[in-house]
């Protein structure tokens, strides 16, 4: 069951062998496409890649067959391919990474193989996202912009606060706004329980005479594939 189809016949293959192995691949190909859609973000484009990926791959495969000048002219057009690509996520790079093996298992004729770990990798993510395994549930990064009047010595202004509600926190900047009436501070702070996010936004806006106050996330640089 585990072994390759193409074992004893390398050279010349089958019309029925070529036709299993592409089968394999493109039903196995949308089983990676939907894993990856299930209570994720993504891409219309990304998805169909990943679908079409592992056909791509075993193609290849096939093709240098033993060959080592093939063989290292499709590693120098993969390395092309991996420079000019975006930088995605883990979740996005798990997904390439699957679609590429399955290429490599069906162009080698290991069909059985890789049906058997697909299902079990296909059925240990989803597992994974369906308890939400990993997931902080109070614990939450914010970035915050505080407007305090100019009278305010804000050095130490919300330390207490900042022990009450958070493990961390950091004053990243601190500018002039308003002509120089007002300042803008912005914090960096991890909290104890993002449910009483609210709670420490009253407390502070008694402190800054209810002048502006925005809690986000802290922003990221992450491209989106």
């Amino acid at each position: 069951m585990l072994s390759s189809l193409l074992v004893e016949s390398s050279v010349d293959l089958s019309f029925k062998q070529l036709l299993i192995c592409i089968v394999t691949s493109v039903l196995l190909g949308l089983l990676v496409a939907w894993v990856h859609m299930y209570r994720n973000v993504y891409s219309k484009n990304f998805v169909i890649t990943l679908a079409v990926l592992p056909v791509l791959v075993q193609l290849v495969i096939m093709l240098v067959n033993g060959n080592l000048g093939t063989g290292v002219a499709v590693l120098g057009a993969f390395s092309l391919i991996r420079f000019r690509s975006v930088a995605g996520g883990a979740r996005e790079i798990t997904s390439i990474f699957w679609s590429m093996g399955i290429g490599l298992a069906t162009g080698m004729g290991f069909v059985g193989y890789i049906a058997l770990f697909s299902v079990i990798i296909a059925l240990f993510l989803l597992l994974l996202n369906t308890i939400h395994f990993g997931e902080k549930q109070t614990v939450a990064e914010r970035e915050i912009k505080i407007t305090i009047p100019e009278d305010l010595d804000y050095p130490g202004l919300f330390d207490d606060l900042f022990q009450k509600y958070t493990y961390s926190s950091s004053l990243d900047s601190v500018k002039t706004t308003n002509m120089g009436s007002l300042y803008e501070l912005r914090y960096r702070i991890n909290l104890k329980d993002s449910r009483k996010e609210k709670e420490l936004m009253d407390a502070m806006r008694v402190r800054n005479g209810n002048l502006t106050i925005v809690f986000g996330k802290v922003s990221t640089n992450r491209e989106e594939l």
